[in-house]
C-alpha cells in the first residue's frame, strides 16, 4: 500500500485568506487609492474630456525645422511646398508629450473710450461758499529756561526775582558750588562781563587800549564791549582799574549812558528825595538823576538812602541792570518796594501863579 500526498483542501467560505490573497488585495486598495489621489490634484486643472475623445497620439516623432549650419543665430524658414524634416529625438532623451488642456473663456470686460470723460453729477450746496479768512503764522516766542536754583538766593530774599529773571537768560551765572553770593562785591571787570551779556548794542566807538588790560586777560573782550558801546570809560591815566570794586553810583552812571538817557532839567529837584544827596559826585550829579527818574535806582530798605560811594553788590547790579532792561522793553517790569519811584510833582495852574500874594481866592 503506497502513501499519497495529501490532496489540497479545496477553499470555502469558512476557511481564512491565504497571504498572496491578503497581498493581492493590499495592491488593489494601494492601487484605487493612488487613482483617486491622482484625479484629486488634477481637479484644479480641469478635467480633461478632449484627452479621453481624441485618439491616442501617433508614434511618429515630433518634427522640427532644421536650423541653418551657416549661423546659429538665424533660422531657416520652411518652404511651402515642402514638409519640415523630422529632427530625431537624441537617445536615452525623455521628451515629454505635452498635455491638452482645455481653452480659458474669460467674459468680455466693457473698456470705456479713451477720449470719452467720465461725467460727474452737478454738486449743489444749499449755502453760498465764503473765502477763507487768511490766516498769518504767528510769530515764533521765544522759549526762555527756567533760572538757575541758586544754594544761597531764597525765594524770600529782596533780589530773587531780579536774579531769577537775569539768570534764565543767561545774563549772570553763579559759581561751580551752584551759589550766587548776592552780597559780595563786583568789580569793574566782572561788571563789564554782565553788560556784554546783557545788552547787545553795536559799537559806536573804538576800543582803548589800556595799560592795566593784557590782552589775554579774561575780561578784555568784555572790557572793549563796554568801552565800545559807551556804557563804561577809562580813567585819565589810561587805566582801567579792572580788579577795582565798581560802586552803586559808576554802575547807574554807565547804565544811563550806555541807554543815553536824557537828563531832567533839574536834577537837584529829583535828588532831593534823597537825604545823602551831597555825597554824591559832581560828575554823576545829572546822571544819577536820569537814574533814578527812569526807575534805575534800586535800594536795600530804605529808600531815601542812596549810598552813592559803596560797593555794589551782585544782587544790587542784578536788580539794576534788570531796570535797564525793562526801560528797553526787554523784560517785564516787577513790582518791587526796593526799587525807587520818582514822580514829579504838579505844576500850578497858571491862574495861582498870576495871583497876588496873600490873597485867598474863593
Amino acid at each position: 500500500m503506497t502513501n499519497l500526498p495529501p490532496s489540497d483542501p479545496k477553499s470555502s467560505e469558512k476557511t481564512a485568506l491565504g497571504f498572496d490573497e491578503f497581498i493581492a488585495i493590499l495592491v488593489a486598495f494601494a492601487t484605487i487609492g493612488g487613482i483617486l489621489l491622482w484625479s484629486f490634484s488634477r481637479r484644479d486643472a480641469g478635467w480633461n474630456l478632449n484627452a479621453l475623445l481624441s485618439p491616442p497620439p501617433s508614434s511618429t516623432p515630433t518634427t522640427q525645422p532644421k536650423p541653418a549650419a551657416t549661423s546659429p543665430a538665424t533660422q531657416m524658414q520652411p518652404n511651402a511646398n515642402s514638409q519640415p524634416e523630422a529632427v530625431p529625438s537624441p537617445p536615452n532623451e525623455f521628451v515629454p508629450e505635452p498635455s491638452p488642456t482645455l481653452p480659458l473663456i474669460l467674459p468680455p470686460i466693457p473698456v470705456a473710450p479713451i477720449n470719452s470723460s467720465p461725467k460727474l453729477a452737478p454738486f449743489s450746496t444749499s449755502t453760498k461758499s465764503s473765502p477763507l479768512p487768511l490766516v498769518t503764522p504767528a510769530e515764533q516766542k521765544s522759549v526762555i529756561p527756567p533760572p538757575i536754583a541758586f544754594n544761597d538766593v531764597p525765594t524770600n530774599f529782596w533780589a530773587s526775582r531780579f536774579i531769577n529773571t537775569l539768570s534764565a537768560r543767561g545774563i549772570i551765572k553763579g559759581f561751580p558750588d551752584y551759589t550766587f553770593r548776592p552780597n559780595q562785591p563786583v568789580t569793574r571787570a566782572e561788571f563789564a562781563a554782565i553788560l556784554q551779556q546783557a545788552f547787545d548794542t553795536e559799537l559806536s566807538k573804538n576800543s582803548v587800549p589800556f595799560k592795566d588790560v593784557a590782552d589775554q586777560y579774561w575780561a578784555t573782550p568784555a572790557i572793549d564791549h563796554a568801552v565800545g558801546t559807551g556804557f563804561l570809560k577809562g580813567f585819565p591815566n589810561k587805566t582801567f582799574q579792572p580788579k577795582q570794586k565798581i560802586s552803586r553810583v559808576q554802575v547807574l552812571v554807565a547804565l544811563v549812558s550806555g541807554l543815553n538817557l536824557k537828563q531832567p532839567a533839574k536834577p537837584s529837584q529829583v535828588l532831593s528825595i534823597y537825604q545823602d544827596r551831597n555825597n554824591i559826585p559832581k560828575y554823576a550829579v545829572g546822571k544819577v538823576a536820569a537814574a533814578t527818574a527812569n526807575g534805575l535806582v534800586i535800594t536795600n530798605s530804605n529808600q531815601k538812602v542812596l549810598a552813592p560811594n559803596q560797593a555794589a553788590t551782585r544782587a544790587e547790579v542784578a536788580a539794576m541792570v534788570h531796570q535797564a532792561l525793562v526801560k528797553l522793553g526787554r523784560v517785564d517790569n516787577l513790582s518791587s518796594e526796593n526799587i525807587v519811584r520818582w514822580q514829579s510833582p504838579p505844576q500850578a495852574s497858571p491862574v495861582q501863579n498870576s495871583l497876588p500874594k496873600g490873597r485867598v481866592t474863593p
